[in-house]
């Protein structure tokens, strides 16, 4: 069954969670965890999204962020 759209809406809190395949430990060295954090990060800086805490754990990842502020 097909998840629902979602819808953007500017200055609200989003949390988003992404789970390895699996919920293999694929994040189980630092160095790993340290590439996935860029790579979260880089849409923060294109975007404009300001990160309010993130979690890194072996095989899942935890991000709660605000979307850009109509300026």
């Amino acid at each position: 069954m097909p998840r629902a759209n979602r819808h953007y809406i500017p200055g609200c809190v989003w949390h988003i969670t992404h789970r390895c395949h699996k919920k293999e430990f694929l994040l189980k060295f630092a160095r790993d965890r340290r590439r996935c954090l860029q790579w979260l990060f880089e849409p923060r800086k294109r975007y404009g999204l300001c990160i309010l805490n993130y979690t890194v754990t072996s095989n899942h990842v935890h991000l709660s962020e605000i979307t850009e502020i109509g300026t």
